[in-house]
């Protein structure tokens, strides 16, 4: 299989496909790197556009990137872990109070698809529990979902749980969720907002950006 052919399979979620494109090339001698770099991250990088532009849609975003996760799993474990490329770490949860996942789940998955190391820490997270995975894992940036206007506080009680650990001055705060708004962001203190799953890659990517500046 060419990589062309692998990037196809990925956006058009064939996930069996990829899992045997990927075994194929790994037969054949391909470097594994290569084969996340240009076989199985490409493609979502083509979902990523397209999904923005609205011409692909949740269900369909879902499925490739669970065909590029399952190809990155049969690839990951020959490969260092200190040699798998990342542009930055990025903490996911939602927040105290709430269940709702696919919204994160959807954004967690496009993230990695786009090469950022990715911790999901899953639902009903606690501010205490915000802080204590940020202690441990040093994220870039930490993503807060919440589906409910009930639960929006839990968001900004994290981040003065954040400040009040001394953890907020070297980590940028992304929220999201159907009740969350821009304006909401900027009155809690967060860095930033995403409307959906494509706008939060570009959030990440920003913040990595000015990080690195």
């Amino acid at each position: 299989m060419e990589f062309a052919e692998m990037n196809e399979h990925v956006v058009k979620g064939h996930i069996e496909e990829v899992l045997q494109g990927t075994r194929g090339m790994l037969a054949q001698g391909v470097e594994p790197l290569r084969i996340i770099n240009e076989g199985l991250i490409p493609g979502m990088n083509i979902v990523g556009v397209l999904f923005k532009k609205g011409d692909m849609f949740v269900p369909e975003v879902m499925h490739s990137a669970k065909a590029m996760s399952g190809g990155i799993g049969l690839v990951k474990p020959l490969i260092a872990e200190n040699d798998v490329p990342s542009r930055g770490k990025v903490l996911m949860g939602t927040v105290k109070g709430d269940l709702h996942d696919i919204g994160k789940n959807l954004v967690t998955m496009m993230l990695e698809g786009q090469g950022f190391t990715v911790v999901d820490l899953g639902v009903n997270i606690s501010p205490d529990g915000f802080v204590q995975a940020v202690r441990e894992h040093r994220p870039r940036v930490l993503g807060m979902s919440a589906l409910l206007t009930t639960t929006m506080t839990s968001m900004s009680e994290t981040i003065r749980a954040l400040e009040r650990a001394g953890l907020r001055q070297d980590l940028k705060v992304m929220i999201g969720g159907a009740p969350v708004t821009s304006a909401f962001a900027r009155e809690i203190g967060a860095d930033g907002y995403a409307a959906d799953a494509g706008s939060a890659v570009e959030v990440c990517a920003r913040f990595v950006e000015e990080s690195a500046a």
